[in-house]
């Protein structure tokens, strides 16, 4: 059976490497889905995203000299990460109950941690102020 590209195939996964997974169709089409084309993001290693044995759709990128490139992550929603990175340098904020006999041991906890922060960064904001106005008398 002649494939196409940009068919969307069943295949079963026969090998993997450092660099990819090799795949095979119930045709006997075999092909390779590189590492950089199993999902979205950073893959540490192929055995993270898939295992020989695994059944996955993939998507046919290319064909040349008989080597078939395949993609996975051509057949997956593509993930919004402009939100996330947003989202990983939020603060998140302590909401203070207006009696603290109403808030939970964690709670009270990260309070506690979340004051002693902010009054450590205090302390050595002044600390910094005062060594550097030593230095500048020592130096007159």
């Amino acid at each position: 059976m002649a494939i196409s590209i940009g068919e969307i195939l069943d295949v079963t996964v026969v090998k993997t490497t450092k660099f990819g997974a090799f795949v095979k169709a119930q045709d006997g089409t075999e092909g390779l889905v590189h590492i950089s084309e199993l999902t979205h993001g950073f893959v540490n290693t192929v055995e993270d995203i898939v295992k020989v044995g695994d059944e996955v759709k993939v998507k046919v990128l290319s064909e040349k000299d008989g080597k078939i490139s395949m993609s996975i992550k051509e057949t997956m929603e593509k993930p919004n990460f402009k939100n996330k990175k947003k989202d990983l340098f939020k603060k998140e904020e302590v909401k203070q109950p207006t009696n603290p006999k109403d808030m939970s041991f964690e709670d009270k906890l990260s309070l506690f941690i979340k004051q002693s922060n902010e009054n450590l960064q205090q302390a050595r904001t002044r600390e910094n102020k005062r060594g550097n106005n030593r230095r500048r008398n020592n130096n007159s």
